[in-house]
């Protein structure tokens, strides 16, 4: 499986209708869609389609074709982020109606050539499943815990601060989490503790 860590677009067109379509990680899906509804009032549809993994690590997929005639849009873009064998990730296409009916064929086309688009012009990565890990730590030894995270490229997802230390959430592989429990084990007697949530 393959994902991708930005988003992407391109634009094609077909019959005078434009199809612009992002290819984004599935954390910024919500956030993009909001954004490019204000920021394509004019647009006819804005078709989508995601797949990402629920807490039981199974494929999760939806998709909406927002008004285009009933799996005309949505279905080709799904099919291929199937083929590809994307997850953790979606595709949003703006159509502007260019005033020539494509038809149904014409459609599943033109959704299904954007999608595969997009997908063309993206830096696919390998999907690595990661895994939530809570941790507290006090402040004496904050310093070390922020070096070793600098120095192996984690970027913790959450990190609050509290009376007597530093709660963390971090998403790490399974190799990560070995690497990191082995490094955090001897601060375990005074400073180190795992938690169950933040």
């Amino acid at each position: 499986m393959k994902t991708i860590n930005q988003t992407f677009k391109s634009e094609i067109e077909i019959k005078k209708s434009t199809f612009i379509a992002y290819l984004t990680p599935i954390a910024e899906f919500k956030s993009l869609h909001v954004k490019l509804k204000e920021e394509h009032p004019k647009a006819r549809h804005i078709v989508w389609a995601v797949r990402y993994l629920n807490e039981y690590n199974q494929i999760v997929e939806n998709l909406s074709d927002d008004g285009e005639p009933k799996g005309s849009s949505a279905p080709p873009i799904l099919s291929v982020l199937r083929g590809e064998e994307l997850i953790e990730c979606g595709i949003l296409v703006v159509r502007y109606f260019g005033g020539i009916k494509l038809g149904i064929g014409g459609l599943v086309r033109a959704y299904g050539s954007v999608a595969k688009e997009v997908i063309k012009s993206a830096d696919l990565v390998k999907f690595v499943q990661k895994e939530p890990l809570f941790f507290s730590v006090c402040y004496h030894y904050l310093s070390r815990f922020e070096h070793y995270f600098s120095t192996k490229g984690i970027v913790p997802l959450k990190k609050e601060f509290e009376g007597n230390g530093v709660k963390f959430e971090l998403q790490l592989s399974k190799e990560e989490k070995d690497e990191f429990l082995k490094f955090a084990k001897e601060y375990e007697r005074d400073g180190f503790k795992l938690e169950t949530s933040l």
